[in-house]
Formats: C-alpha cells, structure tokens, sequence
C-alpha cells in the first residue's frame, strides 16, 4: 500500500511539474530576430533623418515621410502631412535651435514582410529656453515604408511626453 501511495505521488508531482514547465514555456515571447542588415538600414535611416532635422534642412527632412503620413501624439492626437509639415516649417523657421538624439541602447527594429520595417526607441529633445536648457525623452514608434529601394516614413506614434 505504502509502495503505491508513493508512485501515486511520485506520477502526480511529475505530471504537475510537466504541466507547469510546458505552460511557463508556452507563455515565452517568441519574437524571429532583426536581420542585421535591415537594423543598419534603420539605424542608418534614423541618422540621416535626424541629421536633416538638427540642421533644419526642411525639404530634406519632409522628403523621407510618405504623403499619406499619419502621425498619432498622445498629447496632440491625429496629424496629418499637411499638420505635420506646417508645424515643423514653423519649428524650423524659429530661432530656437532644437536638436535630436536617439538614446543609446533603445533602438529597436522589426521586420514588417513585403511592406518595410518599425522601429521603436527613445530620443531626447534639446533647447534653450530662458537662457536654461531643456531636454524631454519621449517614447516612439516609426512604421518605414520601402518603396522602388527607398525608404521613407508613413506612420508616427509619439508619446510619453
């Protein structure tokens, strides 16, 4: 009787184990890694586009978004191109020099099949204001589009300002 109590016992914590194992697996984020290259392309595409901004290249900058641009901001909702591309004129028209870093380390790329890519990461805002420099790190999320070899940016997501 003993013996069978102990197989009983020893049958039923391996199954619960088994049972356990199999669901903590199963729960496991299971994401198909970046290809190197479409990173450096990304990343690469980030800079060039960043750089265009800092210098307040304006036709330069407004070349790499898609015309159908939709740009979500937590604070500022839905933007069209035609929003977007006003605002930043203005911006780039001010005398206030704002620039752009992306935060080391934040980078994130993920392939989108037969459309381009998104990337995800965290940049910092510079500027003066009232002789004292203000900085803001917001979260973002850029779908790229790559068309005829070209990249270029139709979907913005902005927040955590």
């Amino acid at each position: 009787m003993r013996q069978n109590r102990f197989k009983f016992h020893f049958i039923f914590n391996l199954i619960l184990a088994l049972a356990f194992f199999n669901t903590a697996t199963a729960q496991e984020k299971k994401v198909a890694p970046t290809p190197t290259e479409l990173y450096k392309e990304i990343e690469q595409m980030d800079e060039i586009m960043f750089e265009a901004f800092n210098k307040k290249e304006f036709e330069k900058f407004k070349s790499l978004f898609t015309e159908d641009l939709e740009w979500f901001q937590d604070n500022g909702g839905l933007l069209s191109y035609e929003t977007v591309f006003t605002n930043f004129s203005n911006m780039f028209n001010n005398e206030n020099k704002l620039t752009r870093k992306l935060v080391k380390g934040t980078l994130e790329v993920h392939p989108i099949k037969d459309y381009g890519a998104i990337e995800i990461g965290v940049h910092e805002f510079r500027h003066m204001e009232n002789g004292k420099e203000e900085i803001g790190t917001f979260k973002f999320l850029m779908i790229w589009q790559k068309k005829d070899n070209q990249w270029k940016i139709s979907r913005v997501i902005s927040y955590d300002h």
